[in-house]
């Protein structure tokens, strides 16, 4: 074939290529720019009713109207959150399935050594929507009235004082074993199937101590049924201002809360991404939503990327120790 019908034809084929590149840009501009135009679904790691649930149905309403589509909550459990996490990391990142984690998706990776994703490389943090404290309850007739009495018996005691919580490997287990740590102690671990049951049997002194969420423990607290000796937040809690925390108490920098956040898939487009992070931030500020997070002791936040992207950073290396030190497994 002549030279000059060559070229002809390779400046065809490269008109051709950026026209096609034009068009599929002007294409993933236009349906950025139209996100959401159907329902978004929100998934949750956890079984229906449960605290992550709770949160994940009050964000969606709202989310919802401000973005003008439904946003669905699909709970999937499993695998202390992992199952469903997997679900969005291989989801196609057009930004119509989220993630709605709790803090154990920064323990997972430390817990259950192999993953079926890569929770840095697979998902995006979008934005903290929440914290809450935890309660050091003990039972209503305990003879520790103060944490100074508590660590008295303890250090009195040896492997004496029991703590209780939802399972190995929970926020409840991990909050215990960083008050072990802290303060070198030895208190053996009471692992129940799930915080109910932990609680009633605190309640009933068949053990010692549980460090629970407030939603959980407050009311038991506020009936008489449990007391209360610190909280696990940097700063003292509102519906419990007259309670030291565990920083005052005589271990500086102690933090131990629960919190949601909400992840999207790698590869979301930034348009969508920025949406997201501000209308989130939108709706935590809400009052009613602030209002009745804070009725259960928790705390709206609705933080930028960055700042979530810190935060879990920070929050995966401090559990890591902890695991390790206490050679903590799911078994």
């Amino acid at each position: 074939m002549p030279q000059k019908f060559q070229g002809h034809r390779r400046r065809l084929a490269l008109a051709a290529a950026a026209l096609a590149a034009g068009n599929f840009i002007t294409f993933s501009a236009r349906a950025q720019a139209a996100w959401p135009d159907r329902p978004v679904k929100l998934v949750v790691p956890y079984p229906a009713g449960g605290a992550a649930d709770q949160t994940a149905r009050l964000v969606a309403i709202a989310l919802g109207e401000r973005l003008k589509t439904q946003v669905v909550v699909d709970n999937r459990p499993g695998a202390n959150g992992a199952i469903g996490a997997a679900t969005v990391a291989k989801s196609v990142p057009d930004g119509y399935t989220l993630l709605l984690d709790a803090t154990g998706f920064t323990v997972n990776p430390s817990l259950q050594g192999r993953m079926p994703f890569d929770p840095a490389k697979d998902l995006v943090p979008v934005s903290l929507l929440m914290q809450v404290p935890m309660l050091l309850v003990v039972p209503a007739n305990s003879p520790y009235q103060t944490m100074a009495d508590l660590l008295k018996a303890a250090r009195a005691n040896p492997g004496k004082l029991s703590f209780a919580s939802a399972g190995n490997g929970s926020a409840q287990h991990l909050a215990g074993e960083l008050f072990k740590q802290g303060h070198k102690l030895f208190i053996t671990h009471i692992p129940y199937r799930g915080g109910a049951p932990a609680l009633t049997d605190l309640m009933a002194a068949q053990v010692d101590l549980m460090f629970s969420a407030m939603p959980a423990s407050y009311p038991l607290v506020k009936s008489g049924k449990l007391r209360a000796l610190a909280v696990t937040s940097p700063k003292r809690a509102e519906l419990v201002k007259q309670l030291p925390t565990v920083a005052e108490s005589g271990l500086p920098g102690f933090d131990a809360q629960e919190w949601n956040g909400l992840w999207a898939p790698a590869g979301t487009p930034k348009a969508v991404l920025d949406r997201l992070e501000a209308e989130l931030h939108a709706v935590m500020a809400l009052p009613d939503i602030r209002q009745r997070l804070a009725a259960n002791g928790a705390e709206a936040i609705g933080s930028s990327r960055n700042e979530f992207a810190r935060f879990t950073a920070a929050e995966t290396t401090k559990w890591a120790r902890v695991i390790s030190a206490a050679g903590i497994t799911l078994d």
